[in-house]
């Protein structure tokens, strides 16, 4: 099977999918004939990137869609407007750029909120759709970058 159509009738579902790496993963599934849900929590931010994505497969479409990933109730609410997903890629993420010893601690409580608890709750909340629905497989991917490992490095310059 060919990449450009290996994932035709996928539906995808891709949190962070406004900017950065959430944005380029949502294109290259749509470049692959993947239906894409480009969750973000900028609304804006989902529907520039959803404009620009591939549609010329063989039932392809797309959405957009608003969600706050630290949200239970968001997040409940997005997985349950669509069917469930057969790939789910969490790509939200912020980052605070203050070091340890300047950091406040509702940024540090903010950057947990978004990138670990809401990598938890999408993940839970798409597992428990596939299985209720008796999907014989999904793919769940969480994603992160070299951010963190830059404000490691950048710790050893003070």
């Amino acid at each position: 099977m060919t990449a450009a159509t290996r994932l035709i009738s996928r539906l995808t579902l891709v949190t962070g999918g406004g900017s950065g790496i959430g944005r380029a993963v949502c294109q290259r599934l749509a470049s692959e004939g993947a239906s894409v849900v480009v969750a973000d929590i900028s609304e804006e931010s989902a529907n520039e990137t959803m404009v620009g994505l591939q549609n010329e497969l063989r039932g392809q479409g797309h959405m957009a869609a608003v969600v706050d990933v630290s949200s239970k109730e968001s997040v409940k609410k997005l997985v349950t407007r669509i069917q469930p997903p057969s790939v789910c890629v969490n790509a939200a993420g912020i980052t605070q750029d203050h070091f340890l010893l300047n950091m406040e601690e509702d940024h540090f409580d903010r950057v947990i909120q978004v990138n670990l608890k809401g990598s938890f709750l999408i993940t839970q909340a798409v597992a428990q759709a596939l299985v209720a629905c008796g999907a014989p497989k999904g793919s769940i991917i969480t994603v992160g970058s070299i951010v963190g490992k830059v404000r490691e490095l950048q710790r050893d310059a003070f």
